[in-house]
C-alpha cells in the first residue's frame, strides 16, 4: 500500500531542471524578496557522445534520462544539504512545438469569486479541447493571453477578491508531438521524481526579461532568439500575444561538427569555437594564425587563421538562421527589441552580427536583477537564463497553489497530464 503524502511543496527549495541537448542542469533556489532569489546550488551532467538521451528538445532514451535526472537531483540535494529533492519545475520545448489560441468560458449565473480552482478547471478544459481534436499531440504549456470578467478585459490574472458572473479565459497553447510529453513523464517516473509543474521555455525566457526590463518591452513588441546546442528557436511577442514560435533543428553543436569535419577531434573543435571563434570575419579584431592538433587518425597539425575560422562559422550560422530571419520579416516594423540567449549567444560578436542582419536593437537577455548580488558570476551567463526563469515562474505557481502535498509515484503515471499539480516521492 502506498504511503500517504507527507510533505508540503512550499517547504521544499525551488528546483528547476533543464533537459538540454548538451547537458542536464538543475538549480535550487529560494526567494529572499519579491522577484529576488538566492541560488542555493547548481549541478550539471554533460551528455556524452554515444550515450545521448535528449536530442533536439526530445527525450530519446527515457531510462537513461531517468537515471540522469535522479543523479543530478541527488547531487543537488547533497550540495545544498537536504535529504532529497522529490520534485522539480521544468521547462520544455522541442522541434515540433507550435502555438494556437484557445479559450474557455464559465457562466456562474451570479457574481461569484474567481477562485484558483475555477481558473485551473478552465485551463484544463482548454488543454483537453486541443488534445481531443488531435490525439497525436500533447499540450506542453498554456500561457494566459487575457481574461474577461463580465465582458471587461483585465490587465492581470483575476484574483479571488474579484467577482463576476461571466468569466472568459484566453490562452496561447504550446503543443507538440505526444512523444515529447510521454517520454518526459516516463523519465521522471523512472527517476522516482515528479514534475511539480511544466512551463514552456519561451514563457520562462520572456517572463525573465519582462521582470528585469519591464512589461513595456513586451507590449511594444520583442523577439527572443534562443541559441541552443541542437535547436535554435525564435519567439515573437507583442501586446499579450505570441505571434511566432519557430524552432529549427540546428544549433551550436552543428557548428562544432562542421569544424570537426576539417580533421580535428570534436572536443578540440568545441574549444576552438569558444575560445577563438567569431560570428563573422567582419567582426574579428585581430587575424591570428592558429595551429590545432589534428585527429589521431590524421596526425600532425591543422593551421587556420581566425578570419578563416570566422568565415566557416558565418557560413553555418547563415544556414541555421535563414528560416528564422524569414519569420522575422513577417513582423517587420512591429517589434523593437531582439533578445539573444542560450549557450550559442556567447559566441564572440553574436549580438553585433544579429543586429547587422535584422536592424533591430539586439540585447543579451539578462537575468541578473533576479539574483542576489553575491551570486557567482558564472550563473549570470545566458546559458542559465532558462533555469532562472523557471525558478521565477515556479515561485508564482506556488504562490497560487499553496499547501500542495507531495504524492507517491504511480499516481502520476495514471493521470497522463504534463501540467499536474501533484508531486511524487520515491518509495
Amino acid at each position: 500500500m502506498a504511503r500517504k503524502p507527507t510533505k508540503i511543496a512550499d517547504e521544499l527549495p525551488l528546483v528547476a531542471l533543464d533537459l538540454g541537448s548538451d547537458s542536464v542542469r538543475a538549480m535550487a533556489a529560494r526567494r529572499i524578496a519579491p522577484d529576488l532569489f538566492q541560488i542555493l546550488g547548481v549541478e550539471e551532467r554533460p551528455q556524452k557522445l554515444g550515450n545521448v538521451c535528449v536530442e533536439q528538445g526530445i527525450i530519446t532514451q527515457s531510462s537513461n534520462a531517468g537515471y540522469v535526472i535522479a543523479e543530478v537531483l541527488k547531487l543537488l540535494a547533497n550540495r545544498i544539504g537536504v535529504d532529497e529533492l522529490p520534485t522539480a519545475f521544468i521547462s520544455v520545448g522541442g522541434q515540433s512545438m507550435q502555438i494556437v489560441a484557445v479559450h474557455s468560458k464559465r457562466d456562474q449565473a451570479r457574481h461569484k469569486e474567481i477562485s484558483q480552482a475555477l481558473l485551473d478547471e478552465m485551463e484544463q478544459e482548454c488543454k483537453q479541447k486541443i488534445e481531443m481534436r488531435n490525439p497525436e499531440v500533447a499540450v506542453l504549456g498554456l500561457v494566459p493571453s487575457f481574461f474577461k470578467l463580465d465582458g471587461v478585459e483585465q490587465d492581470e490574472t483575476p484574483s479571488p477578491e474579484q467577482r463576476a458572473a461571466l468569466v472568459e479565459a484566453h490562452y496561447i497553447a504550446f503543443y507538440g508531438r505526444k512523444v515529447i510529453d510521454t517520454q518526459l513523464q516516463k523519465s521522471f517516473s523512472q527517476a522516482a521524481r515528479s514534475i511539480e509543474h511544466a512551463f514552456v521555455r519561451p514563457e520562462c525566457l520572456l517572463s525573465t526579461f519582462a521582470t528585469c526590463d519591464g512589461n513595456h518591452v513586451l507590449q511594444q513588441g520583442c523577439a527572443v532568439l534562443d541559441l541552443g546546442a541542437q535547436t535554435t528557436s525564435l519567439t515573437v511577442y507583442k501586446g499579450g500575444q505570441y505571434l511566432i514560435n519557430k524552432v529549427v533543428p540546428k544549433g551550436g553543436y552543428h557548428i562544432t561538427r562542421m569544424l570537426e569535419q576539417q580533421g580535428m577531434r570534436f572536443n578540440t573543435a568545441e574549444v576552438l569555437k569558444k575560445q577563438y571563434g567569431c560570428a563573422s570575419p567582419d567582426l574579428v579584431e585581430k587575424n591570428v594564425r592558429l595551429r590545432i592538433p589534428a585527429a589521431p587518425e590524421i596526425g600532425g597539425d591543422i593551421v587556420i587563421t581566425s578570419m578563416e575560422l570566422a568565415d566557416a562559422i558565418e557560413l553555418k550560422l547563415k544556414e541555421i538562421l535563414a528560416p528564422l530571419l524569414e519569420e522575422l520579416k513577417k513582423v517587420e516594423g512591429r517589434i523593437r527589441t531582439l533578445y539573444i540567449t542560450g549557450g550559442g549567444s556567447m559566441l564572440a560578436g553574436m549580438a553585433d552580427y544579429i543586429q547587422s542582419l535584422t536592424g533591430l536593437n539586439v540585447q543579451y537577455g539578462a537575468h541578473n536583477l533576479l539574483l542576489h548580488r553575491d551570486t557567482e558570476e558564472k550563473y549570470l551567463s545566458p546559458q542559465y537564463t532558462s533555469l532562472v526563469g523557471t525558478i521565477l515562474l515556479g515561485q508564482d505557481y506556488r504562490d497560487n497553489h499553496k499547501n500542495q502535498l507531495v504524492r507517491q509515484p504511480g499516481f502520476f503515471e495514471k493521470m497522463k497530464d504534463s501540467t499536474l499539480d501533484l508531486f511524487i516521492e520515491s518509495e
